[in-house]
Protein backbone atom coordinates (compact mmCIF):
# COMPACT_ATOMS: atom_id res chain seq x y z
CA UNK A 1 0.00 0.00 0.00
CA UNK A 2 2.09 3.33 -1.61
CA UNK A 3 1.84 6.34 1.19
CA UNK A 4 -0.59 8.50 -1.05
CA UNK A 5 -3.53 5.64 -0.55
CA UNK A 6 -2.59 5.65 3.22
CA UNK A 7 -3.21 9.63 3.37
CA UNK A 8 -6.37 8.78 1.63
CA UNK A 9 -7.96 6.68 3.63
CA UNK A 10 -7.15 8.58 6.86
CA UNK A 11 -8.35 11.62 5.23
CA UNK A 12 -11.89 9.33 4.71
CA UNK A 13 -11.63 7.52 7.69
CA UNK A 14 -12.14 8.98 11.72
CA UNK A 15 -10.44 7.10 13.70
CA UNK A 16 -9.76 7.19 17.09
CA UNK A 17 -5.88 6.63 18.11
CA UNK A 18 -5.27 6.56 21.89
CA UNK A 19 -1.88 8.27 22.55
CA UNK A 20 -0.69 4.83 24.20
CA UNK A 21 -1.09 2.90 21.02
CA UNK A 22 1.33 5.52 19.49
CA UNK A 23 4.07 5.33 22.28
CA UNK A 24 4.02 1.75 22.20
CA UNK A 25 3.96 1.27 18.35
CA UNK A 26 7.75 0.07 18.18
CA UNK A 27 7.09 -2.89 20.30
CA UNK A 28 4.25 -4.21 17.90
CA UNK A 29 6.76 -5.34 15.05
CA UNK A 30 4.10 -4.28 12.37
CA UNK A 31 4.05 -2.15 9.34
CA UNK A 32 2.51 1.44 8.89
CA UNK A 33 0.23 -0.72 7.05
CA UNK A 34 -0.64 -3.19 9.85
CA UNK A 35 -0.97 -0.78 12.10
CA UNK A 36 -3.35 1.45 10.41
CA UNK A 37 -5.67 -1.46 9.66
CA UNK A 38 -5.27 -2.89 13.42
CA UNK A 39 -6.56 0.52 14.66
CA UNK A 40 -9.43 0.39 12.18
CA UNK A 41 -10.58 -2.65 13.90
CA UNK A 42 -10.06 -1.47 17.19
CA UNK A 43 -12.31 1.53 16.15
CA UNK A 44 -15.16 -1.45 15.30
CA UNK A 45 -14.99 -3.46 19.06
CA UNK A 46 -13.63 -6.60 20.25
CA UNK A 47 -15.63 -8.95 18.01
CA UNK A 48 -15.50 -7.80 14.29
CA UNK A 49 -17.84 -9.85 11.14
CA UNK A 50 -15.57 -11.02 9.13
CA UNK A 51 -17.28 -9.41 5.92
CA UNK A 52 -14.30 -8.70 3.65
CA UNK A 53 -16.76 -6.65 1.56
CA UNK A 54 -17.27 -4.35 4.06
CA UNK A 55 -13.60 -3.86 5.33
CA UNK A 56 -12.40 -3.49 1.61
CA UNK A 57 -15.12 -0.42 1.24
CA UNK A 58 -14.68 1.41 4.25
CA UNK A 59 -10.59 1.40 3.45
CA UNK A 60 -10.20 1.68 0.17
CA UNK A 61 -8.70 -1.83 -0.45
CA UNK A 62 -9.11 -4.71 -2.64
CA UNK A 63 -10.42 -7.93 -0.98
CA UNK A 64 -7.05 -9.63 -1.45
CA UNK A 65 -5.25 -6.36 0.30
CA UNK A 66 -7.73 -7.15 3.30
CA UNK A 67 -6.99 -11.02 3.65
CA UNK A 68 -3.36 -10.37 3.46
CA UNK A 69 -3.43 -7.97 6.77
CA UNK A 70 -5.68 -10.01 7.93
CA UNK A 71 -3.44 -13.37 7.40
CA UNK A 72 -0.41 -11.29 8.71
CA UNK A 73 -2.29 -9.58 11.72
CA UNK A 74 -3.76 -13.86 12.75
CA UNK A 75 0.20 -14.98 12.50
CA UNK A 76 1.64 -12.31 14.58
CA UNK A 77 -0.88 -13.06 16.83
CA UNK A 78 -2.63 -9.88 17.15
CA UNK A 79 -6.14 -10.94 16.52
CA UNK A 80 -7.85 -14.66 15.69
CA UNK A 81 -10.55 -15.53 13.81
CA UNK A 82 -13.23 -17.36 15.45
CA UNK A 83 -16.62 -18.64 14.56
CA UNK A 84 -19.61 -17.89 17.33
CA UNK A 85 -23.18 -17.78 17.45
CA UNK A 86 -24.90 -14.08 16.35
CA UNK A 87 -28.11 -13.18 17.91
CA UNK A 88 -30.30 -15.02 15.29
CA UNK A 89 -27.82 -18.23 17.06
CA UNK A 90 -26.29 -17.92 13.46
CA UNK A 91 -22.70 -19.06 13.34
CA UNK A 92 -20.73 -16.28 11.76
CA UNK A 93 -16.85 -15.85 11.25
CA UNK A 94 -15.60 -12.91 13.68
CA UNK A 95 -12.30 -11.22 14.20
CA UNK A 96 -11.03 -11.05 17.36
CA UNK A 97 -8.73 -8.55 19.32
CA UNK A 98 -8.66 -10.63 22.43
CA UNK A 99 -5.08 -11.29 21.85
CA UNK A 100 -4.54 -8.01 21.09
CA UNK A 101 -5.32 -6.59 23.61
CA UNK A 102 -3.57 -8.94 26.03
CA UNK A 103 -0.71 -8.30 24.33
CA UNK A 104 -0.96 -4.60 24.62
CA UNK A 105 -1.79 -5.18 28.59
CA UNK A 106 1.22 -6.82 29.26
CA UNK A 107 3.35 -3.82 27.11
CA UNK A 108 1.79 -1.49 29.27
CA UNK A 109 2.42 -3.68 32.40
CA UNK A 110 6.27 -3.90 31.17
CA UNK A 111 6.75 -0.37 30.72
CA UNK A 112 5.11 0.21 34.19
CA UNK A 113 7.52 -2.33 35.78
CA UNK A 114 10.29 -1.05 33.80
CA UNK A 115 9.61 2.90 35.44
CA UNK A 116 9.42 0.95 38.64
CA UNK A 117 12.64 -0.49 38.48
CA UNK A 118 14.33 2.55 37.23
CA UNK A 119 12.88 4.65 39.98
CA UNK A 120 13.58 2.29 42.28
CA UNK A 121 17.44 1.80 41.00
CA UNK A 122 17.57 5.76 40.71
CA UNK A 123 16.45 5.97 44.76
CA UNK A 124 18.89 3.24 46.01
CA UNK A 125 22.31 4.89 45.21
CA UNK A 126 21.25 7.64 47.63
CA UNK A 127 20.85 5.25 50.49
CA UNK A 128 24.15 3.55 49.64
CA UNK A 129 25.88 7.08 49.83
CA UNK A 130 23.72 7.57 53.18
CA UNK A 131 24.88 4.06 54.76
CA UNK A 132 28.32 4.56 53.78
CA UNK A 133 28.26 7.99 55.25
CA UNK A 134 26.40 6.96 58.01
CA UNK A 135 24.17 9.69 58.08
CA UNK A 136 21.40 11.13 55.81
CA UNK A 137 22.53 13.17 52.94
CA UNK A 138 21.61 17.11 52.92
CA UNK A 139 19.61 18.96 49.95
CA UNK A 140 22.50 19.99 48.16
CA UNK A 141 23.67 16.35 48.12
CA UNK A 142 21.03 15.24 46.40
CA UNK A 143 21.19 17.69 44.02
CA UNK A 144 24.92 17.00 43.24
CA UNK A 145 23.99 13.22 42.96
CA UNK A 146 21.09 13.95 41.07
CA UNK A 147 22.87 15.85 38.86
CA UNK A 148 25.12 12.99 38.27
CA UNK A 149 22.56 10.93 37.29
CA UNK A 150 21.47 13.03 34.73
CA UNK A 151 24.33 14.23 32.86
CA UNK A 152 24.51 10.18 32.32
CA UNK A 153 27.19 9.00 34.94
CA UNK A 154 25.75 5.18 35.50
CA UNK A 155 25.25 4.45 39.08
CA UNK A 156 27.85 1.45 39.09
CA UNK A 157 30.30 4.27 38.42
CA UNK A 158 29.60 6.37 41.51
CA UNK A 159 29.33 3.51 43.39
CA UNK A 160 32.75 2.57 42.50
CA UNK A 161 34.04 6.52 42.91
CA UNK A 162 31.91 6.19 46.31
CA UNK A 163 34.37 3.10 47.58
CA UNK A 164 37.42 5.10 46.50
CA UNK A 165 36.25 7.81 48.71
CA UNK A 166 35.64 5.42 51.89
CA UNK A 167 38.73 3.13 51.25
CA UNK A 168 40.78 6.59 50.84
CA UNK A 169 39.02 7.76 54.27
CA UNK A 170 37.62 10.72 52.99
CA UNK A 171 33.51 10.89 52.61
CA UNK A 172 32.70 13.84 51.29
CA UNK A 173 30.80 14.64 47.80
CA UNK A 174 33.59 17.17 46.65
CA UNK A 175 36.27 14.07 46.72
CA UNK A 176 33.89 11.75 44.76
CA UNK A 177 33.28 14.53 42.35
CA UNK A 178 36.85 14.36 41.89
CA UNK A 179 36.89 10.71 41.17
CA UNK A 180 34.43 10.96 38.48
CA UNK A 181 36.06 14.18 37.17
CA UNK A 182 39.47 12.16 36.41
CA UNK A 183 38.02 9.16 35.38
CA UNK A 184 35.41 11.28 32.34
CA UNK A 185 39.01 12.42 31.41
CA UNK A 186 40.55 9.07 31.45
CA UNK A 187 37.36 7.59 29.30
CA UNK A 188 36.59 5.36 32.30
CA UNK A 189 32.48 5.16 32.40
CA UNK A 190 31.76 1.69 33.37
CA UNK A 191 32.38 -0.64 36.29
CA UNK A 192 34.66 -2.95 34.28
CA UNK A 193 36.29 0.33 33.06
CA UNK A 194 37.36 0.62 36.22
CA UNK A 195 38.76 -2.45 37.11
CA UNK A 196 40.79 -2.45 33.82
CA UNK A 197 41.98 0.66 35.05
CA UNK A 198 42.84 -0.79 38.42
CA UNK A 199 44.81 -3.71 36.56
CA UNK A 200 46.84 -1.40 34.47
CA UNK A 201 47.85 0.46 37.40
CA UNK A 202 48.27 -2.89 39.24
CA UNK A 203 50.82 -4.50 36.60
CA UNK A 204 52.33 -0.85 36.21
CA UNK A 205 53.35 -0.60 39.96
CA UNK A 206 54.81 -4.06 40.22
CA UNK A 207 56.62 -3.49 36.81
CA UNK A 208 58.03 -0.75 38.44
CA UNK A 209 59.24 -2.36 41.64
CA UNK A 210 60.64 -5.21 39.46
CA UNK A 211 62.84 -2.03 37.81
CA UNK A 212 64.00 -0.81 40.89
CA UNK A 213 65.20 -4.25 42.08
CA UNK A 214 66.64 -4.99 39.21
CA UNK A 215 68.67 -1.78 39.26
CA UNK A 216 69.72 -2.39 43.05
CA UNK A 217 72.91 -2.21 43.62
CA UNK A 218 73.44 -5.32 45.53
CA UNK A 219 77.49 -5.29 45.39
CA UNK A 220 77.64 -1.71 47.08
CA UNK A 221 75.22 -2.83 49.41
CA UNK A 222 77.39 -6.28 50.71
CA UNK A 223 80.50 -3.97 50.59
CA UNK A 224 78.38 -1.20 53.10
CA UNK A 225 78.06 -4.96 55.79
CA UNK A 226 81.56 -6.06 55.02
CA UNK A 227 83.02 -2.25 56.28
CA UNK A 228 80.47 -2.25 59.18
CA UNK A 229 81.64 -5.97 60.21
CA UNK A 230 84.86 -4.87 60.72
Amino acid sequence: MKSSKLVEILKKNNFVVPLYLFQLRKKFNLTLEEFIFLIYLTNLGTQIIFDTNRLSQDLGMTKEEVLSHIDTLTEKNYISIEVIKNEKNVMEEYIVLDLFYEKLTNMIIDDVNQAKMEEEKNSNIFEVIEKEFARPLTSMEYEIISAWLEDGTKEELIIEALKEAVYSGVCNLRYIDKILYEWGKKGIKTQQDVENNRLKFKEKQEKKEKLELFEYDWFEDGEDEEDTVD
